[in-house]
C-alpha cells in the first residue's frame, strides 16, 4: 500500500469506532428483549399516573384542590409521567430504567459512550408520539428495520440499547503448544466458520478419551477443513495444529470479553467518553 494512501478499516455492524480509531465489539439488545423492557417501563408509567391521579382526585374530593384546575393538573401529570420521569431516571442511572434493568440493557451513545441528559430528553420527547400516542406501534416498526433495534427516538438522539449481561468468561483449558508460540502471534483464525470452530473445540476437549486410531483420523479430517480458513498454516501434526487453533481463538475471545466487561463497568459511572487505550482486536 502506498505511504500516502489512507488505510481502509472494515467496521462490522456490531462494532463501534472510538475516538482513538479502535473498533470495539459490542452487542446491542435484541428486538424482543428491548420491546419487553419498553412494555415494563410503560406499565410502570401507567401505574404511577393512576396513583398520582387518584391522589389528586382525593384531594379534590376533600376540597384541597379546586375542580377547575383538574384539567391542568391532568396535563401536568401526563408530562410528568411521559417526559420528566423517564428523562430523570435515565439521566441519573446512566441510561438505565427499571425495564432496561430487568432485561439487561443500557442506553448508550452511538459511539459507545455514556448517554446524558440531552439524549434522555430527546428519547422521552419523541417517545410521547412513538410509544404513548401510537401504543408503541411506531417504535416497533422502526426498531424492526434498524440493525440495532433502534426506535425513532434513538435515531434522533444518536443512541441505542446495549446488552450489559455479558456471558460468563470460559475457564482456561488447553494452552497454545510451545512449538506454535511464534505462529500464534501472527495467526489469522478469524475466518474460521462458527460451526467448524465448535467442532474443533469439542475435539480438543474429548481427544484424550478417544481411541487412538479414531483420534488420529478425526484430527486429520478436521485439520484439512481448518487449514482452508487459517493463515498461515503451521508445520505441525494435525492434533497439535487443531489445539493451537482452538487455544488462539479462545484467548482472543477471552480478551475481547474482558474488554467488553471492563467497558460496560466503566459506563456505570459518570463517564462522558469511552475509555482510552483499548488494544486492537
Amino acid at each position: 500500500m502506498p505511504a500516502d494512501q489512507p488505510a481502509i478499516v472494515d467496521i462490522h455492524q456490531d462494532e463501534v469506532l472510538t475516538g482513538e480509531a479502535v473498533a470495539l465489539d459490542v452487542q446491542p439488545l435484541g428486538f424482543f428483549m428491548r420491546a419487553l423492557g419498553v412494555i415494563i417501563d410503560m406499565i410502570l408509567g401507567v401505574v404511577v399516573f393512576l396513583l398520582l391521579a387518584w391522589g389528586i382526585t382525593w384531594l379534590a374530593g376533600i376540597g384541597v384542590v379546586d375542580e377547575a384546575v383538574m384539567p391542568i393538573l391532568t396535563i401536568v401529570l401526563l408530562v410528568l409521567v411521559m417526559v420528566v420521569i423517564p428523562t430523570v431516571v435515565e439521566t441519573t442511572n446512566h441510561g438505565r430504567s427499571l425495564g432496561k434493568l430487568a432485561v439487561g440493557g443500557r442506553i448508550v451513545r452511538a459511539d459507545g459512550g455514556a448517554s446524558g441528559f440531552r439524549h434522555a430528553f430527546i428519547r422521552a420527547l419523541v417517545g410521547v408520539f412513538e410509544l404513548w400516542f401510537t401504543v408503541g406501534a411506531v417504535a416497533a416498526l422502526v426498531g424492526a428495520f434498524t440493525p440495532r433495534s433502534q426506535r425513532l427516538g434513538d435515531l434522533l438522539a444518536g443512541t441505542y440499547s446495549e446488552r450489559t449481561r455479558t456471558p460468563r468468561l470460559p475457564d482456561p483449558q488447553l494452552g497454545i503448544p510451545p512449538q506454535l508460540a511464534e505462529w500464534a502471534a501472527v495467526a489469522d483464525v478469524a475466518r474460521l466458520p462458527e460451526r467448524l470452530s465448535r467442532r474443533l473445540a469439542q475435539f480438543a476437549r474429548s481427544a484424550a478419551s478417544m481411541e487412538p486410531s479414531a483420534r488420529a483420523r478425526v484430527a486429520a479430517s478436521l485439520a484439512r477443513e481448518a487449514a482452508e480458513h487459517v493463515s498461515p498454516v503451521p508445520s505441525a501434526d494435525p492434533e497439535t495444529f487443531l489445539i493451537g487453533v482452538v487455544a488462539v481463538r479462545r484467548e482472543r475471545e477471552l480478551r475481547a470479553l474482558r474488554l467488553e466487561t471492563a467497558r460496560a463497568d466503566s459506563l456505570a459511572g459518570p463517564v462522558s467518553a469511552p475509555p482510552r487505550g483499548f488494544p486492537e482486536r
